[in-house]
Formats: C-alpha cells, structure tokens, sequence
C-alpha cells in the first residue's frame, strides 16, 4: 500500500481526456452481434501507443477485437487487472431523444449505447493506463504491473472475449486482483446513501425441461398432454420458493443497510442473517419499495425465471413433446448439482432437464483484502457522505471467465448518487446517459484506488 498521497497531476487534462475517450468510443458502433468490436479495439491501442505503451490487438474470429496492454511496475507483487468490454446491446434508435452512436453532450449528460453499460469504464481504464504511464517517466513506479484487457462479446457470454483469452492468452491478462463493472453505484436505502462494491456474482445454471405426452387432434382433449402438465411444472417452480441461504457478502451488505432503517426493521434483517430460513417470513414485512424485496430476495435464493416455451407447430395438433427453457442463477457455493436437489422436488419424474452453456460458477471475493481495504479508504476521502457496502451481482460479467486464473474480482467504477438517473431503466434501454462529473470522478477515484493500492 502506497505510503505518500498520488502526485500532482493536471487534472484538468485527464478529466478532459476521458470524456474525449468515451464520446471517440460512442460513436464507434459495437453493436453485438454481430460485435465489430475490432474498431474500439484499434482506438483503445492507437490511445495506448500515443501514452508510450505497445498493446497488443487479438481478433479471436473476423472483427472480434480484443485489446491487452501492460505498464510494467517494479515487480514487488503481482498485477492488478483492469477489465472491460467494448460491445455493446442492440438499440431502437427511433425510440431515443440522441443519435445513440453519437457521443452528444446534453445539459451535462452524455449520451449514447454504452454510456453506463460500459464505455465509460472503458474510458476510465484508458485514460489510467495514460495517467500512470505518465507518472512511470516521471519516475513513480507501481509496485506492480497494471494490466488494461477490453474484451469482446461480454454481453453474449464472452466466447470471442474473455474467456477466450483466458483459454488462449492467460499469460497476458493473469492477475492477483482486478477492477471489473458490477459496482460503483450509489443508493439511497432508507436514510442512507451506500455506495456498493461487488465481492461475489451469481452463478449461470441455465436449463430445458421437456416433457412427453400423447399426441392427437385438437379437438379432442387428452388428460396426458405434454404442454398442459409441463405448464403446471412451470407454475409450481414459480410458486415454490427454493431455501434461502446467506454468503458473506449479502450477510454483511443487510448488516450494513440494517443501520438506515427502523429499529424494528433492523432486529428483522438481524433475525435473517442468524437464521435464512426466517428470510421468507420477514422480507416481505420490511418498509422497502418492493423492486428493493425482490433485489433482496434475488440475493438471498437460487432463482428460476421461465423465459422460452418450444412445442407445438399446428394449432389444432396435440404436440408429442413440449420444452420449457429457464434462467437459473445460483448463489456462491452451489453447482449444478447441488442446485438440482433443490429443483428435485417441484419436477415430475418423467421430465427431462438438460443443462445448458455456459456453466458459469459463481463467485465471491474475500471482503478482508488490501484492494478493498484501498477502495475503501479512498471513497472515505472522496465520498465520505456515503457507506461502502459489499454486493453481490444477480447478473453476470467477464468475472467468470476471469476468475479461473486464480484472479481476485472486485466490481467498483464509483458515481455519486444521481436522483435524477433511473439507472435500472437506462442500462440497456432508450435513452442511456451518464452524468459527465460522474465520469469524471470514477476517474478520480480509481487513480486514487490504484495508487493507494500499488504506489510504490
């Protein structure tokens, strides 16, 4: 841990600097698919020589880029890792006020696909291999290496990104710890305002059901039709809640949380996290907006979301067999298998389940870690309005690819709390837009983090 404050900077130059990044990177189109990501690829390394570094560009198939550089330290421990994607989800442009690939400014927000999910970290991670570079020819070496890897794909599973270096190239991007999305953002739970930090991730468990019946016309009803009883197994998995479990990260997120809230609220989120089996019984009492109970329902149990019904071709054909696809997500300690036991006793005997890919395990990074320690002493100086708290991820990010280098993941690109953003609906959705001081001080803040964490 760094022993002396980050040295001067012109501060005004990076924090421009990063906003030029992340306008250059809007307006390159990475939609995926088909991705393309090979042209963000190229600016992130044109950048990169410019800062006196030499990147390398890696096209796992035609058009797939994907970009690692290293800014060599000392060697004193080993790398920390900065990771992102550069693809970013399909948009309906009719539907948006701004060109999305247009990179526009508007009354200090910047607008575009990618703007929160995730350009701008992109942008960020830049801009701080640029800034540390400088600081190294000046003479302030990290005590390690800093790795930048934007990534392709992230947002179909990572096939043609990270986890095909990490089959491919693990010797360029294999870290002790690293930087990921996931975390950063700041919330307003009851009279708090928490900044979260994602330490762990749910699992992938996704599966098909199918089942058997007798076929036949239409208009003659048979008691064993496939796609009747296999809509009464959907129904009961949607029904029957699976047991609920606390992991660490969720355990001491509520405890954080339960301060802000009502005493009587606090003793119940306290009761939860000594017995999960109380968490059914209790959630659902707790004075929280109930997009906030399912968050913490999502966080506290595997989960099963029906998505994709396959069966049938014929209106007036009984069909012989009938597929229900489903979402699972599973909490850190859980496989397949042990996942199944749960699911085992809402299914028939004769259904089918078939796993299908990926298979992506879930994850938890130890909360006592001189990389969290960094990240929380630097938004103690930055934020001290708020309290960092631990989260898990419902979702999934490049994390599962990378943590089968041994890597320690954290989630963490920080923004003040914005009342006036509704980020949950602008995250893949019209009109996405980022707070140009927020970028500018996740930018801060991170050189901060990666100061504290490896100055030398």
């Amino acid at each position: 841990m760094a022993t002396h404050p980050l040295p001067p900077l012109d501060w005004a130059r990076y924090n421009q600097r990063v906003i030029d990044h992340l306008q250059q990177l809007l307006q390159l189109n990475t939609t995926n698919p088909p991705g393309n990501e090979v042209i963000a690829a190229h600016y992130i390394a044109g950048a990169l020589r410019a800062a006196n570094l030499e990147p390398t560009v890696l096209e796992s198939a035609e058009g797939r880029g994907n970009v690692v550089a290293r800014l060599h330290g000392t060697g004193e421990a080993a790398p920390l890792l900065l990771m992102s994607h550069t693809d970013v989800v399909p948009v309906e442009a009719d539907k948006w006020q701004h060109d999305p690939f247009g990179g526009e400014i508007h009354d200090g927000y910047i607008w575009g696909r990618g703007a929160l999910d995730m350009k701008h970290i992109v942008a960020q991670h830049l801009t701080l291999m640029e800034l540390f570079s400088e600081l190294s020819q000046q003479g302030y070496r990290l005590n390690r290496d800093l790795i930048l890897m934007a990534a392709a794909d992230e947002e179909r599973g990572g096939d043609f990104g990270a986890q095909w270096l990490v089959d491919n190239h693990p010797e360029l991007i294999r870290a002790e710890y690293a930087l990921n999305e996931g975390g950063g953002v700041t919330q307003k739970i009851g009279d708090g305002l928490f900044m979260m930090v994602q330490s762990a991730e749910k699992g992938l468990a996704r599966f098909s059901l199918t089942l058997e019946g007798e076929p036949g016309h239409g208009s003659i009803p048979r008691p064993n039709n496939a796609l009747l009883r296999l809509a009464e197994v959907v129904a009961t998995l949607g029904r029957t809640a699976l047991p609920a479990h606390m992991t660490p990260t969720v355990a001491a997120f509520l405890t954080a949380i339960a301060t802000q809230l009502s005493a009587q609220d606090a003793e119940r989120i306290q009761r939860m996290i000594g017995d999960p089996t109380l968490v059914d019984e209790l959630l659902p009492l707790l004075d929280l907006p109930e997009e906030r109970k399912y968050y913490f329902a999502a966080l506290t149990h595997n989960t099963v979301t029906p998505t994709v019904f396959n069966g049938g071709s014929k209106i007036n054909v009984i069909p012989s067999e009938v597929t229900a696809r489903f979402d699972g997500r599973t909490l850190p300690g859980f496989d397949r298998e042990r996942f199944q036991a749960e699911l085992a006793p809402s299914l028939p005997d004769d259904v089918t389940l078939t796993w299908e890919e990926p298979d992506g395990k879930p994850l938890e990074s130890e909360l006592d870690s001189p990389l969290f320690d960094a990240i929380q002493q630097s938004i103690a100086a930055h934020y001290p309005d708020v309290t960092l708290v631990p989260t898990m991820l419902t979702g999934a990010t490049d994390a599962k690819a990378i943590v089968q280098l041994g890597t320690k993941v954290y989630g963490f690109s920080p923004a003040r709390h914005d009342p006036d953003l509704e980020l949950a609906n602008l995250v893949h959705g019209h009109n996405e837009r980022n707070r140009v001081s927020n970028v500018q001080f996740g930018l801060n803040v991170l050189a901060d983090v990666v100061w504290r964490f490896a100055g030398a």
